[in-house]
């Protein structure tokens, strides 16, 4: 369920308004790590505010939903976990819908996301999420063999991501190895993050899209991926946002941060 920060969103006011409920990444677009982007504090609080209902919705694999949440809270937003929605959290659906028994390649702290290995059965299929310290020979030649014993194992990519933002610059993302792992076995992974239909239907959580907007720094994860499931899209210049990076069609709107995402949102509700 959609929360505006004081209980379901219901009010007369939001039937009239042109967009009821606002998506919004987290890494790069409300934060670089520990810095919030510029006045997203207070931005935040002023959409809330307005009546516009927020979900918080993220391809981040390194952290947990409670880690996520401790760290927003500790850097200043005000928000409740329950209002996330990771591909963590997909992930972990999917792998319970299909009674998967996965190894996994993932930090450990997303770990905790998901359910302990059933150590009397053989894993069926490979998690991947972004896991820097996994992501070595002996780790991926694991994953390898569990994918190769069976054609129908499946490989399930949390997301496949070329790149994130980090403070120190841009750091390479899990897709890469996704990409080897399909390269070496000939599986075709299934994506569950962004751009994924599955996870934007699952943070939707059955609300009408024509009256929801997307606010993120990937043009082709966040707002391609939202676009073409009929929600409005900006697209603000923080985080991992570059340039020559051309989507079509274009983004509904282009920012330079989420603050002004949000001002953004506030004139077209008033229009």
């Amino acid at each position: 369920m959609f929360l505006s920060g004081r209980g379901p969103v219901i009010s007369g006011k939001l039937r009239r308004m042109s967009i009821k409920a606002a998506l919004i990444d987290l890494s790069g677009t409300l934060h670089v790590e520990d810095d919030p982007t510029p006045n997203a504090v207070e931005a935040l609080a002023r959409l809330r505010d307005s009546g516009v209902a927020v979900k918080f919705v993220t391809n981040t694999t390194k952290d947990s939903k409670g880690t996520l949440h401790e760290r927003l809270c500790r850097i200043g937003f005000q928000l409740d976990s329950s209002e996330i929605y990771s591909s963590l959290s997909a992930a972990v659906t999917f792998a319970q819908s299909g009674k998967l028994n996965p190894y996994y390649l993932l930090s450990e702290d997303a770990r905790q996301d998901f359910p302990p290995e059933d150590p009397n059965r053989c894993p069926d299929s490979v998690v991947v999420g972004l896991a820097p310290k996994a992501f070595n020979y002996e780790q991926m030649n694991k994953a390898f063999n569990v994918l190769l014993q069976n054609k129908e194992h499946k490989l399930v990519a949390i997301h496949q991501g070329k790149y994130y933002k980090r403070s120190d610059g841009l750091a390479l993302g899990p897709g890469c190895f996704v990409k080897g792992l399909e390269y070496a076995t000939g599986c075709k992974a299934e994506l569950i993050g962004k751009p994924n239909p599955y996870f934007f239907k699952g943070a939707l959580d059955g609300l009408d899209p024509s009256f929801c907007v997307m606010i993120g720094d990937d043009a082709n994860d966040d707002i391609g991926g939202a676009m073409a499931m009929g929600l409005q899209g900006i697209l603000v210049k923080t985080g991992k946002y570059l340039p020559d990076v051309v989507l079509s069609p274009p983004p509904t709107a282009l920012v330079e941060n989420f603050a002004e995402a949000v001002d953004w949102i506030l004139k077209k509700n008033l229009a």
